[in-house]
């Protein structure tokens, strides 16, 4: 009778706490942009693409991954989100915002515009054609991730009753984003802003522990899954976010303004339908 109120209560568990397992590796997907809907919906500008450049965007909060028993080397955020803020640039307003050059890869470019010159000049002499002049950038786009908090807020419940335990548990860090606009010409801070953005992880379980056939043998169960929100995905949600707050700012300072909708006009067969 006790294994049958055993097995019973183990299943209970196994409801509240399910756990995964992975028998076939998974594909690589196109990391989702969650900010897609916005970067949608912003109004194009009135006027022609801003050519902007990045040439970092660099990790400065100095943190190493969190762990409770050894020291890791590995830096708790990514050291490359200056890809993130490119996609970001591109992508916003469906592409009509920002001409971004490349200034990352400055120097390989160079290199291999000075080999094709070099080449052109070889086997066609002082005929040789030049190359295109490269795109200069109006405004640069500076700043990084500036601070990473761990464990800003935790906590967790649990009880335990003849035995027979269920738990859950929660964490939060927060990551912040400074990023700034800098013009060329002047090289005047135009614009600048701060996001902040959490991290959450939870984590439930639960577990048995019987004794059987008068206290000679002991029954212990446990099962129980943990769910943590992935850093890059917070970093890469921030950095869009801070792009739209950094085009806003601008139109309400007169950097630039939105395009305004245009009403489409009923042609008259139009009015004539409308009218009955």
């Amino acid at each position: 009778m006790k294994n049958i109120f055993v097995i019973i209560l183990l299943m209970i568990l196994t409801g509240c706490a399910t756990t995964q397992v992975l028998t076939n590796p998974e594909k690589p997907i196109v990391m989702r942009n969650i900010m897609q809907k916005e970067f949608d919906l912003l109004p194009a500008p009135n006027g022609k693409k801003v050519s902007v450049a990045v040439y970092n965007f660099a990790d400065k909060t100095g943190q190493r991954k969190p762990s409770a028993s050894i020291a890791q080397l590995s830096t708790a955020v990514t050291q490359g989100a200056e890809s993130f803020l490119i996609k970001a640039l591109q992508d916003v307003g469906q592409g009509q915002w920002f001409d971004v050059v490349e200034r990352v890869g400055i120097e390989n470019l160079t290199k291999e515009r000075m080999i094709i010159r070099q080449m052109r000049e070889a086997y066609e002499g002082a005929k040789a054609k030049p190359l295109a002049p490269m795109m200069f950038a109006g405004m640069i786009i500076e700043g990084g991730i500036v601070g990473y908090d761990s464990n800003t807020q935790s906590g967790g419940q649990g009880a335990r009753y003849f035995g027979i335990g269920l738990s859950e548990q929660y964490r939060v860090d927060q990551v912040t984003v400074s990023m700034r606009v800098v013009s060329v010409q002047t090289g005047e801070i135009l614009l600048t802003t701060n996001v902040t953005k959490t991290i959450a992880s939870h984590s439930s379980g639960g577990d048995v522990f019987r004794f059987l056939d008068m206290g000679t043998k002991a029954l212990e169960l446990e099962t129980g899954v943990a769910v943590n929100e992935p850093v890059n995905y917070a970093i890469r949600t921030a950095i869009e976010f801070a792009v739209l707050e950094l085009i806003h700012s601008g139109e309400k300072q007169g950097f630039w303004k939105f395009k305004e909708k245009e009403i489409e006009i009923p042609k008259v067969h139009d009015l004539d339908k409308i009218r009955g």
